[in-house]
């Protein structure tokens, strides 16, 4: 069988399409179409009798089931097909296949038109069906412009609910509302307070312009921090976080455990200095879950998981595998501690651990030494009056 044939054209929502001649020809001469059922309702007029429509819902498989053995299909898809669109999942799954693209605007083009605004340098961030991880590292990293497209939940309400959570009120929104059709389009600015009371016709975009810039620090003091019982004797010191992140190497890391995180003090860190980071916290005191809530909404770092319960019982099997660690705390079963990590720790990751006392960097290098690890760098650093601290990576 020759390949498979696929034109794809791309339509926004306006309900009366004006198609060029030769998209126009090759909509008559075509005997299989597919797209969404908004697509439907806006091009079925331009189909030619005895036309099949295959609907392209999830799940799929169900749709590319329906598209063996067809020639030749004719997809109607949003905007840019490649703009995060259905010529993707169609490369994706049927590489072989031959496609002819008609783009369109996408609806951030679109949006940014209404606008006026020069979107070169705009953040793209598509939240339809994705979680939140890039849009948390566009606001941590203080891009001036950030283009979202929103699904049913993640709406643009809920987006800026979750900016005000985290502090992030330094942004203007514009929504366009079903861009293209003329009777329904609307595009409006508001303040993230004014959005988190509005309800938004569905298809809808976004984008957020900085108005200021919000602070990001780089070696939190302490006492910045919500502290366990206010004992600031439970948190690593900034110099001594610092030095630690550095050992990790984070910025050549993609996912981070922060092993007995107490305050949240390395996660945190470590997520406004390395927003692309997966961070992955683990305590044993539940107290530390409403730690981590305060510090990380004090400090603006979305996007951190925590993990609350005996790191030795918790199945790690839903968690990304770590490519570095960092041990803040053992309760006694560091060599347990360090097998376990060593049964998930991507190839060529790095552990990093602070020794308080002699003891518990003899137990370190022991344990490393068993899981056929070795000590790479090791710094002694003493701050103010405290005990001096062995900061040790292993690789």
């Amino acid at each position: 069988m020759s390949k498979q044939l696929f034109h794809i054209i791309g339509i926004s929502d306006e309900q009366t399409c004006k198609f060029s001649p030769e998209v126009l020809k090759v909509i008559a001469a075509g005997k299989f179409f597919s797209g969404g059922v908004r697509h439907y309702e806006i091009i079925s007029n331009l189909l030619p009798a005895g036309a099949k429509w295959i609907d392209i819902t999830t799940p799929l498989d169900n749709v590319f089931s329906q598209y063996e053995g067809v020639p030749e299909i004719v997809v109607f898809a949003s905007g840019d097909p490649l703009f995060f669109g259905f010529a993707n999942t169609i490369r994706a799954r049927l590489p072989k296949a031959k496609i002819v693209l008609y783009p369109t605007f996408n609806s951030l083009q679109m949006l940014a038109h209404r606008m006026l605004l020069p979107y070169h340098d705009m953040k793209v961030i598509s939240l339809t069906g994705r979680p939140w991880d890039l849009f948390d590292q566009a606001l941590i990293e203080g891009e001036k412009l950030i283009g979202v497209l929103t699904d049913r939940n993640k709406t643009p309400s809920r987006i800026a609910e979750r900016m005000l959570e985290y502090g992030y009120d330094n942004y203007r929104m514009t929504v366009g509302e079903v861009l293209g059709n003329r009777e329904k389009e609307r595009v409006c600015t508001f303040s993230l307070s004014e959005v988190i009371k509005m309800e938004f016709v569905f298809p809808n975009c976004l984008i957020l312009e900085k108005e200021e810039d919000r602070l990001r620090p780089f070696g939190i003091p302490e006492s910045d921090f919500h502290l366990l019982g206010g004992r600031v004797n439970m948190i690593t010191k900034a110099p001594v976080r610092l030095l630690t992140l550095s050992m990790l190497d984070l910025h050549n890391k993609h996912s981070f455990w922060d092993i007995g995180f107490c305050t949240g003090s390395v996660s945190i860190e470590a997520k406004l200095q390395f927003p692309h980071l997966q961070v992955i916290a683990f305590e044993k005191r539940e107290e530390g879950r409403e730690l981590m809530n305060k510090n990380a909404r004090r400090f603006g770092t979305p996007g951190i998981t925590t993990s609350i319960g005996d790191f030795l019982q918790t199945d790690l099997s839903s968690f990304p595998a770590p490519d570095a660690v960092f041990i803040g705390g053992h309760g006694g079963e560091l060599k347990k501690i360090l097998h376990k990590i060593n049964r998930v720790l991507l190839p060529g990751g790095v552990i990093v651990f602070n020794a308080v006392s002699g003891n518990s960097k003899e137990l370190f290098i022991e344990g490393i030494g068993e899981i056929n690890r070795t000590l790479t760098r090791q710094m002694c650093v003493a701050i103010d009056s405290f005990n001096p601290i062995d900061i040790m990576k292993a690789e």
